[in-house]
């Protein structure tokens, strides 16, 4: 099985999947979502009582910043020890999961997951690697994050990589096959979170997404569709600081062994849900920018300048949607320097409010937009959601997106962690 993914950055991992539990009570959504929503997290401790649970091997984001965050760490940490004493995982040497997760509005989003190679990832802006972030990293966010891991015997991962796969070379095989292959779960998410399934690959499934992975990751392909020299196969989607955050863990390993062992360090390798761009379920939510403190007419006046050639109205080109009090219109520039509209409008914004002062947030929801750019000294800007199909093109030309480009879907949609496996 080795010889079939050697040389690939998408890879059968050894899991660890929980025995002997309720599985409702165990998955937790990501650690990142809800954080400005303590009550959500307050509901989950209460249904999962005193029940084995993920909620006890993570660290909601919002508790980052906490008083206790130290001993919230040694906690998590001694839990993992504590879960493994007591033989609470059943090992899956090997491995990779076909997972279908029926959402709350019913689609069905597939998944699949394995272990990515951190030797072919770059998260820094200009970054040719094969693995790339899509939206730009910050950099405090890395150091709390380590914290958490660094010491971590186990790793549990809400991280979702896209792969571009028009054809389905990868997924519709899979659902051929799920009948024949082992199931492994199949329970209903806490929270109306949805339904998760998950079938074990025999040989002949694993041998198939070999194949598709090397037509995926092959140079030739990505120059067929983007037009360019340096492939990227594999783009995070969501869990971008989470990734980073392994690949820290992973450099700081490197630096006290000899090269001659990289290979063979647990944490030289992430766990991941790869999923298709392409899936008909899989919605990209824009995210829109309010400004607070601002000239309306100051700011469009000196948008028109910045953009060559920029006219009122919609025209060909890029379009940009603007909302103040008592004012909303259409910016168009003709022939725009970036492939989407954000990586060009973010940098213009964050230029503005550091010379003419004011603040931005960023907006789920045209109502919430709508209803904040009407007060006083309020400008928002409403984004178009992105293009899928141009959305690996987009950052093989533009690089990294600007930071809170796009939402894989709302928090209830993000991943449950369900799965683990050992990173010491």
């Amino acid at each position: 099985m080795n010889d079939l993914f050697h040389g690939l950055a998408f890879t059968p991992a050894d899991l660890l999947l929980p025995r002997n539990c309720d599985l409702k009570r165990w998955s937790v959504v990501a650690c990142d979502q809800y954080t400005a929503q303590p009550e959500y997290w307050q509901r989950v401790a209460e249904f999962v009582g005193t029940a084995p649970s993920t909620l006890a091997l993570v660290l909601p984001e919002s508790c980052l910043d906490g008083p206790n965050v130290g001993t919230d760490i040694v906690e998590v940490n001694n839990n993992m020890t504590r879960y493994l004493r007591e033989d609470r995982f059943q090992p899956i040497q090997n491995a990779m999961i076909y997972v279908e997760r029926r959402l709350r509005g019913g689609g069905v989003r597939r998944g699949l997951v394995g272990k990515l190679d951190l030797e072919r990832y770059d998260y820094e802006t200009g970054a040719q690697s094969l693995i790339r972030s899509t939206e730009g990293v910050v950099p405090a966010r890395i150091p709390p994050r380590v914290a958490v891991r660094k010491n971590a015997r186990l790793e549990l991962s809400h991280v979702m990589v896209l792969v571009d796969d028009p054809e389905a070379w990868l997924f519709d095989p899979l659902t051929a096959a799920k009948d024949r292959m082992e199931k492994l779960y199949d329970f209903s998410l806490m929270e109306d979170g949805g339904h998760l399934t998950g079938w074990k690959l025999d040989e002949e499934a694993l041998a198939q997404v070999a194949s598709a992975l090397r037509r995926l990751e092959d140079p030739k392909t990505f120059r067929s569709r983007y037009g360019q020299s340096q492939p990227m196969a594999y783009a995070v989607g969501d869990g971008n600081h989470s990734l980073a955050t392994a690949k820290e863990c992973y450099e700081r390993q490197k630096r006290m062994v000899p090269p001659s062992q990289w290979a063979g360090l647990p944490a030289r390798y992430a766990m991941v849900e790869l999923t298709n761009l392409r899936e008909e379920s899989l919605k990209f939510e824009p995210i829109h920018r309010i400004l607070f403190g601002v000239d309306p007419q100051q700011l469009l006046s000196e948008l028109k300048k910045a953009f060559h050639g920029a006219y009122e109205g919609q025209g060909p080109g890029q379009v940009i949607h603007y909302i103040a009090a008592g004012q909303e219109g259409f910016l168009t520039v003709p022939r725009p320097q970036t492939h989407l509209l954000l990586a060009a409008l973010q940098p213009f914004l964050d230029d503005y409010l550091i010379r003419h002062g004011g603040g931005m947030d960023y907006i789920h929801g045209e109502d919430v937009l709508r209803s904040l750019a009407a007060g006083t000294g309020c400008m928002g800007f409403l984004l178009p959601a992105i293009d899928k199909g141009s959305f690996f093109a987009g950052i093989a030309r533009d690089g990294i997106l600007p930071r809170k480009t796009f939402s894989m879907g709302q928090a209830h949609d993000k991943r449950f962690y369900l799965e683990a496996r050992k990173i010491r």
